[in-house]
């Protein structure tokens, strides 16, 4: 029986991991930066560790040290700097060096290494060179047999690998003359050449490479993911109202030559040449052949007015609609393509009005940047950022020149809506369970109020009384009993972890005793303690030794505590969320506002985001039930947003909307920015509040039965509670992070949003980057009830 169970708690650990193996976000390169007033160029540059000259890099839009203004928005890079992180200063990174297009490099310089290539059946010398962009003399002189015995199958070559050089000179490329209907993606399979996916798709290899640059400097691979574009046919073209013209064959021109100048393919050429004899190639000099004018030509003839936008997967035309703000019959009068395809597919290339990209000013207000990490090109980037080219051509006029990486491109904030964007810079997204050191041993540290103290441990009838009767006690033992529950999850991860529980007992002279019997000299983070009382004498005797301190339930402090994470978000990141959700979400819908007198400033706040609302006011607590009446609109659905902390007036107010509601000729649905023990009260209707599609704000959402909650119930015989699930997820995030770099500080601004299964996690600096303030958490959840009384999470829908 023993070996079963052990058995069972394995494998029910295995199945908590792949559970908790929760994505994540994480920049390693950039920091970004908020000009204040009296900074210059090198006082930035001072405090971050770099020169001036790498910032000036960075900020292409900022060309020398004047441009520098209070509220201007600076990317800095961060991969040289001098200064250590800590809780104090702007952390560092470790991230890699900016890489230009490249070339094999001359011929006398000294390989990097060898590669052994063992000759298959057909294969050349001049195909070697190509795969491994190297020179014929390069190639010989590395296998001096060559020259007495020639390349014969089966022979072993020694292939000098060189370092790679800058390419001064730029690739010169043809106009398009005919832009691509849509684009496809092809996976490169064994033994496909660059020939055979032209010949497959019906491509010339310049079209194919226009849209991979990376084919100009490295051979094909197994495994690319190439970019191909699909032209139109020749019935399609002349759908299209494109221009033709007419030209003289010249001596020693050849179809294909033809075909080549004009962009087209010999097909192409026959199909707008019908008269073309079909078993020959032959042209005679002075026959007249019907070809499309040239796109240089015409756009030298008018300003162009329309933009380019490559479909990506799941866009619909009313995403569409709402993005280019026009509507849908106007998309498909200027994409006849949509209904000749039979509907919007992922891949094709539509036209939108071209809007003059406004000068705006450079603050996160206006922008986001996204760092161009290796192996990236434009067709993805576009998909991922769910941006055209051409806007992001306008936007990053350098693109002309190539995708490096490193580039940092800018994208207006309004098109970041998707994205997971901190301080300003787009995250990639990573897996911390992937980036695990095993060989890193954290020491954790828990201060917790136990109150053992106050218990009959003699009696345990008496003391499971006294736990029952005890809140704080409560939260204690969920706290640690999720913390063991994370402890075994990632012990069972490879990764050892050395853990301290205190029991605070509530009382500050036993936590100085405590803390200086027994100094954090070595601890990698500190939890707790729940009492705010405590806070400041646990921080400050934590920053001593650089010791960042999570607290479980405190949103906030009123002392400024630089190495303190506050876990709790505030009710502000919550209004926030809420109000970013409903301007997302938000249509024709007809807002009425409602909030008590204590509640004005928050009225304020609302109206400010939607300055179109209604204000029903709650005079002396009660409402108008005439003036709200008239304020229903029975032509759109009409949101009604309620604040208050007065349980009473929650109940009223939904008593009455749900009455508003079951007229057929209204919709109604409730929501708050700030859901709190008001919306709990005995005498709210739970069905009133499914009925209404109550939706709020919520630090923490309900857990399923999931494998979370089976491994705590072997663990420990009883249910989890909210309290057990925010220990562990608390403590898991904790460990994952240190386990990613044993270094929270250091961890925290590369590292985006964190979820498990009850809670989110998003660390950043409090008071606008302020070093000496500590970290909110800005990550949250949007719940709503539903009709049959279940409340699930809704932002993503």
């Amino acid at each position: 029986m023993g070996m079963k169970n052990n058995c069972l708690k394995a494998l029910l650990l295995c199945l908590l991991i792949a559970f908790t193996a929760c994505k994540v976000t994480a920049q390693r390169k950039f920091k970004t930066h908020a000009v204040k007033e009296g900074e210059t160029l090198q006082s930035i540059a001072k405090r971050y560790g770099v020169t001036p000259y790498s910032i000036l890099l960075a900020n292409k839009d900022v060309k020398k040290a004047t441009d520098i203004k209070p509220n201007t928005f600076l990317i800095i890079d961060l991969s040289n700097s001098t200064i250590k992180p800590g809780p104090i200063t702007p952390p560092a990174s470790t991230g890699t060096v900016e890489r230009d297009t490249v070339k094999p490099g001359p011929s006398d310089s000294n390989p990097l290494r060898f590669t052994a290539h063992r000759v298959i059946s057909k294969e050349t010398i001049f195909s070697l060179t190509q795969q491994y962009d190297i020179t014929e003399a390069q190639l010989r002189q590395y296998n001096p047999e060559l020259n007495s015995r020639g390349l014969q199958t089966g022979m072993v070559l020694q292939i000098p690998r060189y370092p790679k050089v800058v390419e001064t000179k730029a690739t010169t490329e043809q106009p398009e003359r005919i832009a691509p209907l849509r684009f496809m993606s092809h996976k490169v399979r064994r033994k496909e050449t660059i020939f055979s996916i032209t010949q497959l798709y019906g491509i010339k290899e310049a079209q194919l490479k226009r849209y991979n640059k990376s084919l100009y400097s490295e051979a094909l691979k197994k495994g690319m993911i190439l970019q191909i574009p699909r032209y139109p046919t020749e019935e399609q073209i002349v759908k299209m109202g494109l221009n033709f013209d007419t030209i003289t064959v010249q001596p020693k021109e050849t179809r294909w030559s033809i075909a080549h100048r004009f962009g087209i393919s010999l097909d192409s050429l026959a199909a707008l040449n019908p008269d073309l004899p079909k078993n020959s190639s032959y042209l005679s000099v002075g026959q007249q052949l019907k070809v499309p004018v040239l796109v240089k030509e015409m756009m030298e003839e008018t300003t162009p007015l329309y933009e380019s936008y490559t479909v990506p997967t799941q866009m619909t035309l009313y995403s569409l609609s709402k993005l280019y703000e026009i509507e849908q019959k106007e998309i498909l009068r200027l994409n006849p393509v949509i209904v000749q395809e039979g509907g919007l597919k992922e891949g094709m290339v539509l036209r939108f009005p071209k809007k003059e990209a406004p000068e705006l000013e450079l603050t996160t207000e206006n922008y986001v940047y996204y760092p161009v990490s290796a192996k990236q090109n434009i067709f993805r980037i576009t998909q991922e950022l769910g941006v055209s080219r051409d806007t992001l051509f306008a936007l990053n006029p350098e693109l002309e020149a190539g995708l490096k990486e490193g580039m940092i491109l800018k994208l207006p904030k309004e098109r970041a809506q998707n994205l997971n964007v901190k301080e300003g810079l787009v995250l990639n997204q990573i897996n911390l369970i992937d980036s695990l050191d095993v060989n890193v041993r954290p020491q954790l540290v828990y201060l917790l109020p136990f109150r053992l103290d106050r218990y009959d441990l003699a009696d345990k009838e008496k003391a499971a009384r006294q736990l029952k009767a005890r809140t704080d006690s409560r939260y204690a033992m969920g706290l640690y009993t999720g913390a063991i529950v994370a402890l075994d999850s990632i012990k069972s991860m490879g990764m050892s972890v050395d853990v301290k529980f205190w029991d605070t007992q509530r009382d500050l002279e036993r936590v100085k005793n405590l803390l200086e019997s027994d100094p954090l000299t070595n601890a990698s983070a500190v939890v707790g303690p729940v009492d705010r009382k405590l806070l400041g004498e646990v921080a400050i005797q934590a920053s001593k030794y650089n010791v960042p301190v999570i607290t479980p339930f405190l949103a906030d402090s009123e002392l400024t505590l630089q190495n303190v994470y506050f876990s709790v978000p505030d009710e502000e990141s919550l209004r926030v969320k809420m109000l970013d959700y409903l301007a997302s979400k938000r249509t024709d819908e007809n807002i009425i506002i409602m909030a008590d007198e204590v509640h004005m400033a928050v009225r304020d706040s609302i109206l400010s985001r939607f300055p179109e609302a209604k204000v029903a006011d709650l005079v002396e607590n009660t409402l108008d039930r005439e003036a709200f009446a008239e304020m229903l609109s029975e032509e759109v659905e009409n949101w009604v947003i309620l604040e208050t902390d007065m349980g009473s007036i929650v109940a009223s107010i939904t008593s009455i909307l749900n009455a508003a509601n079951t007229d057929k000729k209204k919709d109604v649905r409730m929501f708050t920015t700030h859901y709190d023990n008001a919306f709990e009260d005995k005498a709210i209707s739970r069905p009133h509040l499914a009925n209404l599609n109550f939706t709020f704000p919520s630090v923490f959402r309900e857990v399923a039965n999931d494998q979370f909650m089976e491994s705590y119930r072997s663990r420990w015989g009883v249910e989890a509670d909210r309290y057990a699930i925010r220990g562990f997820d608390l403590t898991f995030d904790l460990l994952l992070k240190l386990g990613y770099k044993n270094n929270l500080f250091q961890t925290t601004p590369f590292i985006g949003e964190t979820e498990y299964s009850g809670n989110r996690f998003n660390y950043f600096k409090e008071v606008n980057n302020d070093w000496n303030s500590g970290y909110g958490n800005k990550a949250s959840f949007i719940l709503r009830y539903n009709y049959d009384l279940t409340i699930s999470q809704v932002e993503n829908e």
